[in-house]
């Protein structure tokens, strides 16, 4: 009788492609994406359902105007942070939790910080220098000083780009090439000149965060 030949062992793989949960932070698997989203869950229900005296002042309060940025930069610059301009039904709400969450799953969450970070600030300091250098040549009113000005999408941005890095070309280029197409016509459509400028340099700062999030995520130039 001919030896009974044993299954192949299932290759885990598989299943790892049958779990669309994962899509979407969890407690342990990714706790700065899952902390982070609860803190902003929180902030926009206040913004919703508080009194709009008290929102406008808190909302005041964080913005990275350039008269905050002089005179608590330390403050406005993580506080701006922690509101989501549109509610959450902002898309870029939908985009933090798909975005840092496969960011995270790939380098951490406090790599992945750095680079949300590296977005929301950098590209904050872009927009409202030349604010306020505008305003001290005279080319823009003082009111310009005080712009409302907070948000998460710097930041998610940013992530986006750093995480097309961690992806097969297939699909990296036609997502950056979609995602910047979508932030050219916000640009030439000048609803919000400034907002449009920071998204584009953030993306951009996320593709020169390639090399390192590469080294963190172990991968090559294919990446995975």
């Amino acid at each position: 009788m001919p030896a009974q030949r044993t299954p192949a062992p299932a290759t885990r793989a598989a299943p790892a492609r049958r779990r669309p949960w994962r899509l979407l932070p969890t407690p342990t698997g990714t706790p700065f994406t899952f902390g982070y989203a609860a803190v902003l869950a929180v902030t926009s229900l206040v913004t919703e359902y508080a009194d709009p005296d008290l929102v406008h002042r808190l909302l005041q309060a964080s913005s990275t105007d350039v008269a905050h940025l002089v005179r608590t930069p330390a403050l406005v610059l993580p506080a701006s942070a922690l509101w989501i301009a549109g509610g959450l039904l902002s898309p870029y709400a939908l985009g933090f939790l798909l975005v840092l969450t496969a960011l995270e799953r790939r380098i951490g969450g406090a790599r992945t910080a750095v680079v949300f970070l590296l977005g929301h600030v950098l590209a904050t300091l872009a927009t409202e220098l030349p604010v306020g250098l505008a305003v001290l040549a005279g080319h823009l009113p003082d009111s310009s000083l005080h712009r409302l000005d907070y948000g998460i999408s710097f930041g998610v941005a940013a992530s986006f780009g750093a995480l097309a890095g961690l992806l097969r070309p297939w699909l990296r280029w036609p997502l950056l090439v979609g995602f910047g197409w979508m932030l050219v016509q916000d640009l030439v459509a000048l609803t919000d000149p400034l907002s449009a400028w920071g998204h584009l340099f953030s993306l951009v700062i996320g593709v020169a965060c390639w090399p390192m999030v590469r080294r963190w995520a172990g991968v090559g130039r294919g990446a995975r």
